[in-house]
C-alpha cells in the first residue's frame, strides 16, 4: 500500500477542558494550589459530532493540531474520547494530556482506525508518588506501551517539584527500565501573582532548582526555564496561526492574554475571524513550549521544534511521520503579514490595551472613593 502523506499543520489550538475532577491529589497541581478542586466533570454544551463539524478543515483552513488538557484528569468522562475521534475523522492531529491511568479510555482510543492513530499524540504526566501510593505504576507503563504499539506518538513528562526530591534516583531507574529513557521535565510554578512574576514551586533557590533539573537532560525543561519571565516584544501571530479554545463554551481567544474572543460553536456556518494579536499582553509567553516552538513568532527559536523538545528520538517516542510534522513550523502553511499590516495591528492592540487598562483604573478609583464616602 502506498504511504499516505501527512498534511502540514495549518493552525494550533490549545483546548481547555474545565474538568476539575481527578483520581489523583498531587500537592503541586495548580487546581489544588488555587483551591479550585470541585470534582466537576462538565457536560459539554454541544455533542462531539457538532464540535467536530464546527472545527472542520474547511472552516479552519486545513489540518490543525489540537492539544486537549483538563484542569483535572482529561480522560474522566466519555466525551473527550468521542471528541478526539471526531477531530481525527476531520483529518486533524490531536494531543491529550493525561495521568495515564484511565485504561478504558486508552482501550477505546486504540480501537480507532490505524490512519487516525498515526495522528494521535499523548502527553503522559508521570505523577510518581500518586502512582506509587495507588499501586498504579504498572497500569501507567502498560498504557504508555499500549499506545506506542498501536502507532501513536507520546512523551512522558515529570513535574519537577520538591515532593520528588527523595525519589529522583528511583524515578530515573524505573523510567530507564520501562521506557529506556528518562522522562522530560516540566518546570512547576507557583500559581500566585502570575501578573507580576513567575516563581518556581520550590524551597530551593532558582539556581539550585535548575541544576537539579539538568541531570535529566531534558530539552523541554531547558526551553521552558529559558522563557520564564521573558517578556516577548516581537510581532506574534497567535490569534491567526494559533488560539486558545474553551471546549465547554466554544469561546476562542487569540491567546491567554486575550480577554475577548468569539463563540465558534453556536453557528458553525459563520466564518471565524483569524487575526494575529501582534503585541503580547502577558509578562511572559504562558505556554512557550507549545506556541513558541511551533513558531507563532517566526524569527524566534528557528532551530527549536515542538518534537525536538519532547521526543526521545533514540527510543522512538514519536513515529517517523509525527516527528516530521511536529518538527515543522506554522509558517510552512501560513503567510506572514506585510510590514504595514503588522505595524497597524501591533500599535492598535497596544492602544486598545492602554485604553482598557485606563478605564479599569478609573472604575477601581471610583469604587474606592464611593466606599470612602459611605
Amino acid at each position: 500500500m502506498e504511504k499516505q502523506l501527512m498534511e502540514p499543520i495549518k493552525r494550533f489550538f490549545e483546548c481547555l477542558l474545565p474538568v476539575t475532577a481527578c483520581n489523583f491529589k498531587c500537592s503541586y497541581c495548580y487546581i489544588i494550589q488555587r483551591d479550585h478542586r470541585y470534582n466537576k466533570i462538565p457536560k459539554l454544551k454541544y455533542s462531539a459530532e457538532h464540535i467536530g463539524k464546527a472545527l472542520s478543515k474547511e472552516r479552519l483552513g486545513g489540518a490543525c493540531y489540537f492539544s486537549i488538557c483538563g484542569a483535572g484528569e482529561t480522560l474522566l468522562g466519555d466525551q473527550i474520547v468521542e471528541l478526539a475521534y471526531e477531530l481525527l475523522k476531520e483529518g486533524h492531529y490531536v494531543n491529550i494530556t493525561t495521568n495515564g491511568t484511565i485504561t478504558k479510555a486508552f482501550d477505546r482510543i486504540c480501537s480507532f482506525p490505524e490512519g487516525y492513530l498515526s495522528r494521535m499524540h499523548f502527553a503522559f504526566s508521570f505523577h510518581y508518588t500518586e502512582l506509587k501510593k495507588l499501586n498504579k505504576l504498572a497500569e501507567f507503563f502498560s498504557n504508555v506501551k499500549k499506545v506506542k504499539i498501536h502507532g501513536c506518538s507520546f512523551l512522558v513528562q515529570l513535574n519537577l517539584t520538591d515532593t520528588y526530591e527523595p525519589y529522583l534516583n528511583e524515578i530515573k531507574d524505573i523510567c530507564n527500565k520501562e521506557l529506556g529513557a528518562l522522562p522530560q521535565l516540566v518546570a512547576t510554578r507557583k500559581e500566585i501573582n502570575l501578573n507580576n512574576k513567575i516563581e518556581f514551586l520550590t524551597e530551593h533557590s532558582e539556581q539550585e532548582y535548575i541544576e537539579q533539573g539538568s541531570s535529566f537532560n531534558s530539552p523541554l525543561f531547558d526551553f521552558t526555564v529559558k522563557n520564564f519571565n521573558e517578556k516577548r516584544k516581537e510581532f506574534c501571530y497567535a490569534g491567526d496561526w494559533s488560539g486558545v479554545l474553551n471546549l465547554e463554551t466554544g469561546l476562542l481567544r487569540k491567546c491567554y492574554s486575550d480577554n475577548g474572543g468569539q463563540l465558534i460553536f453556536d453557528d458553525i456556518s459563520a466564518p471565524i475571524n483569524f487575526e494575529a494579536i501582534g503585541c503580547c499582553g502577558s509578562l511572559f509567553c504562558m505556554n512557550s513550549s507549545h506556541f513558541l516552538s511551533l513558531g507563532v513568532i517566526p524569527d524566534l527559536y528557528t532551530e527549536v521544534t515542538y518534537a525536538g523538545l519532547r521526543n526521545r528520538p533514540e527510543h522512538n517516542w514519536y513515529t517517523e511521520d509525527m516527528n516530521e510534522i511536529l518538527s515543522s513550523k506554522l509558517s510552512l502553511s501560513n503567510n506572514e503579514y506585510s510590514k504595514i499590516k503588522k505595524a497597524c495591528i501591533y500599535y492598535t492592540t497596544l492602544l486598545k490595551r492602554a485604553f482598557t487598562g485606563g478605564i479599569t483604573k478609573i472604575k477601581n478609583g471610583l469604587k474606592t472613593v464611593l466606599r470612602i464616602k459611605k
